[in-house]
């Protein structure tokens, strides 16, 4: 509770704004759905032909997982508030075609017989009877459709459109569960704020329809006075509130695109506005497409890492951080103390690959994945093997040791199950699988792996619980995020890289029985990125260069 009055008190405006840009995304997904949908659901109505394939084509867009369809919007139209309002649009089809179709079949027959028998065309029946009579079922499904939308709308967040889910990624990411609740509740009131006031609106048309003469010409003045309300919220207000989004002045020329724990990390963005003084207009971005929007000129700087393979893919570059915000980030197994007691082998079979991997090789691994579209189990098993540790040639250096490993192999060892963890990008997985190969070739031990699992706090917090055994980690995580470390003690520390893996390898068996072992020996540091090109063309090359820049 503590976190969140905090988060309130100091991210008030910022909660604001994305409230309002989350209901404007709504609003207008659901405008644009009520436009496509209503009219679809009329067609399959009145031609029984078309019917179900106009049903079963809305009915497989709902089955599309929402993470999914927002990522095949972004080939087709980028990043931004345009291709999440498609996507929320093409959500919304399925309630609105169905309760359309189904209000329009529910008719009675007899009455449009009648209508029919007065001289009505087709298009004065749908007109004046048919969809009157309809009204209801149909501000049923605008109902539904809006509600949906408001839950989906936080993934909007994942392709840069902001929204009240930059608050809960980032507040995953960096376990503040402050930030959790402060995107999750606005939402939630959101969603039952509009639930209320359409279920009213939806009630005043079924009693309309329903009542006698002067109780529908009673209604029928409060509902015209209600719909104007409604066709308001869903119009008017979001349309002005980007509109005067789009005439506000920029805080720079560059639009920026950075992860949500970066965003929140003090080796991110905060760092970056305190010691460099950078102001950049940011969209919150998922690190799985912040990459190739870069590329495809939809942003011009991003957070990155030093040894991610999509740099040579896109032809980025890093800015050399020449203030020495980023600390090092060197990259070594951790494991759980009580894992280590109960399988002592797995040590020397983790350590295999202490300083087996610089700084190069990493990036070329990856790029391996990330370009050539090789699976990480399979660059995993290569490089191995290419360095000895897998297959009938062994390394000279590491022959005692690969044999006494797998001499106890032999002679059974322990056995079990050991759980190894991966967050979410592409050299957590390449590492992980190595890891996996080297413990099932040396061990007696099952491995069950368990990748993907989003940012540095969920995969540190299945490391505490007992969920998983071991996961690659970074010193500087580990300095920052973890343990917090701030101030003079941690600028001493910077000063040597030796000094923070020795220092986070003590507290971390202290404060929670993990062990570091042996680095791997790459550093994957934070870095900003530009276009090469780009940043050639404004002759940047630092992050000092880029804030002058922002400033001229």
């Amino acid at each position: 509770m503590n976190e969140l009055i905090v988060f309130l008190a100091t991210q008030q405006d910022k909660l604001l704004e994305q409230t309002l840009r989350h209901t404007a995304l709504t609003f207008l997904s659901v405008a644009m759905a009520i436009v496509v949908g209503i009219p679809l659901g009329i067609l399959a109505a009145r031609k029984a032909r078309v019917a179900p394939g106009v049903l079963n084509a809305v009915g497989v867009l709902q089955t599309i997982p929402s993470i999914a369809l927002l990522g095949f919007m972004i080939p087709l139209l980028g990043i931004g508030v345009l291709p999440a309002i498609v996507a929320l649009m093409l959500y919304a089809l399925l309630p609105l075609v169905r309760n359309t179709y189904t209000g329009l079949q529910g008719v009675d027959p007899h009455v449009v017989e009648a209508a029919r028998a007065l001289g009505m065309t087709d298009n004065q029946i749908l007109m004046k009877v048919e969809l009157p009579l309809a009204a209801p079922v149909i501000l049923a499904g605008i109902r539904t459709a809006t509600v949906i939308n408001v839950g989906v709308a936080t993934l909007a967040a994942y392709i840069g459109a902001g929204g009240l889910g930059e608050f809960i990624f980032g507040g995953i990411a960096l376990n503040n569960t402050g930030m959790i609740l402060g995107g999750a509740i606005p939402a939630a009131l959101l969603a039952i704020a509009l639930d209320v006031l359409l279920g009213w609106v939806q009630r005043l048309v079924t009693q309309g329809v329903h009542g006698g003469s002067a109780s529908r010409r009673l209604h029928n003045k409060t509902l015209k006075r209600a719909l104007i309300i409604v066709g308001a919220l869903i119009l008017v207000a979001p349309t002005a509130y980007y509109a005067y989004n789009a005439l506000a002045p920029s805080a720079s020329t560059l639009r920026a695109g950075f992860t949500p724990e970066f965003m929140g990390r003090h080796d991110g963005y905060l760092g970056l506005k305190e010691v460099y003084g950078l102001d950049m207009q940011v969209s919150v971005i998922s690190d799985a497409v912040m990459y190739k929007a870069a590329a495809e000129n939809k942003l011009d700087v991003i957070s990155g890492y030093t040894t991610d393979g999509r740099i040579a893919s896109y032809d980025l570059v890093a800015l050399v951080d020449d203030k020495h915000l980023f600390p090092p980030y060197e990259a070594a197994p951790i494991v759980r103390k009580q894992t280590l007691d109960a399988h002592p082998e797995m040590r020397d079979v983790l350590n295999m690959l202490t300083n087996a991997i610089n700084d190069s090789a990493m990036i070329g691994l990856n790029y391996e994945v990330d370009y050539l579209k090789r699976t990480p189990e399979d660059v995993a098993k290569k490089f191995l093997t290419s360095i000895h540790l897998l297959g009938s040639n062994v390394r000279d250096s590491n022959a005692i040791r690969l044999r006494d490993a797998r001499g106890r192999k032999a002679q059974g060892g322990s056995t079990g199950t050991v759980v190894l963890g991966s967050k979410i990008f592409t050299e957590q997985y390449i590492l992980i699988h190595m890891y996996k190969m080297l413990i099932e070739e040396y061990t007696s031990l099952n491995v069950d792996l368990k990748t993907g699992l989003g940012g540095t706090q969920i995969c540190f917090g299945a490391l505490e619980n007992g969920a998983i055994d071991m996961y690659p980690e970074y010193t500087g995580t580990g300095l920052l995020v973890m343990l917090k470390i701030e101030g003079a003690q941690l600028e001493n520390l910077l000063r040597d890289s030796k000094q923070v893996y020795e220092y986070v390898k003590t507290e971390f068996d202290r404060r929670y029985s993990v062990e570091w072992l042996d680095p791997i020996g790459f550093n994957n540091a934070y870095a900003l990125m530009m276009r090469r090109e780009q940043a050639k063309e404004l002759h940047i090359a630092t992050v000092s260069d880029l804030v002058r820049h922002l400033k001229e």
